[in-house]
C-alpha cells in the first residue's frame, strides 16, 4: 500500500473525528486491509510526516508526542491557527 494512499485514509479518518476527539492508527490500519497489522509501521510513519507537516496532531497520553514516540499514540485534528510543532 502507497504511502500516499496511508496519507489519503489518514487524513479522511481524523477529518471525521468530532472536535476535541482523536482516533487510533490502528482502527484505519484495520479499515484498509483484514491483515492490517503489517501496517501499522508505514501508517505510524505517515502520520508523523503529516504532524511534521501540521495536518494532524500525534498525541501520546493527551499531550503532544514527539517526533518518534514509542508506545501507543493518538491522531487529532490540528489545532487551529498554531504552527507545525508548536501543538499546546
Amino acid at each position: 500500500m502507497s504511502d500516499d494512499h496511508l496519507r489519503r485514509a489518514i487524513l479522511a479518518q481524523v477529518d471525521r473525528l468530532r472536535p476535541g476527539t482523536t482516533c487510533c492508527p490502528s482502527q484505519i490500519a484495520r479499515d484498509l486491509a483484514s491483515d492490517w497489522r503489517p501496517l501499522m509501521t508505514p501508517l505510524r510513519q505517515a502520520a508523523l510526516d503529516l504532524a511534521a507537516e501540521g495536518r494532524i496532531r500525534v498525541t501520546q497520553k493527551g499531550r503532544p508526542a514527539g517526533p518518534a514516540p514509542r508506545g501507543p499514540i493518538r491522531l487529532a485534528a490540528p489545532e487551529p491557527g498554531l504552527p507545525p510543532g508548536k501543538e499546546g
